[in-house]
């Protein structure tokens, strides 16, 4: 029997709904309900993906429809319940003195326990303000790579030239479309080449692979 990991989405206003939704797509096809009916084996690990935010209130992205929030990052505190996989995605406001405090105190109670902390885009920025990424290699969007390097700690090891970097249980991505680059990395790790093709299949993704990044050039950090 697959053993199921929880994980939550961490959303906030104005988020940018592709950050999450490219690696969501592709965890969707391996939740216990739909890997049966698309998958060429039954995978070893199934995923349980829980949409968080402040308030329960419809959360409205940068662009795209409004999203409703299963929990509360309070609800989810006060319940004691711990989470296997955080995904953080980036937006224009995904810094830690603009995202609601909630957000913040979740993650760094969440965290240490985590099996595994993914970012997407600026959603590294977000988890600088944790503290987690001290001592560590990430990356960011590329775009405001030099801010954010700027606006953070001197002990976070930076990489500019990465679609995503990969150390210990944190995986974080570049810009974007380099989510869904980096959790098809993330779920091959976990479940294998074979399902993870029949996933990129269906999708119809070219999935880049970890050095294939061609915007650092573009924005002079190499």
């Amino acid at each position: 029997m697959a053993e199921t990991l929880s994980v939550a989405v961490c959303l906030f206003p104005n988020v940018t709904s592709l950050d999450y939704q490219g690696p969501v797509e592709l965890f969707g096809f391996l939740t216990p309900d739909r890997s049966q009916k698309h998958l060429p084996s039954n995978p070893t690990i199934t995923f349980k993906l829980t949409y968080l935010s402040h308030t329960l209130d419809p959360i409205k992205p940068l662009s795209g429809p409004t999203l409703l929030p299963d929990l509360t990052y309070n609800s989810i505190i006060t319940d004691g319940i711990q989470y296997d996989i955080l995904l953080v995605p980036g937006g224009p406001e995904a810094q830690p003195d603009l995202v609601p405090p909630d957000l913040i105190d979740f993650l760094k109670r969440q965290i240490p326990k985590a099996r595994y902390v993914l970012s997407i885009c600026t959603g590294s920025w977000i988890l600088a303000g944790t503290g987690f990424l001290d001592g560590k290699r990430a990356t960011t969007n590329k775009a405001s790579f030099t801010m954010c390097k700027k606006a953070t700690s001197e002990k976070i090891n930076w990489v500019a030239e990465a679609r995503w970097v990969e150390d210990g249980k944190l995986w974080t991505s570049s810009g974007v479309t380099a989510g869904a680059d980096m959790a098809n990395a993330f779920l091959t790790h976990l479940v294998g080449d074979e399902i993870m093709t029949a996933v990129r299949g269906i999708v119809e993704l070219s999935a880049r692979k970890e050095n294939q990044d061609e915007f650092a050039k573009y924005y002079g950090l190499v």
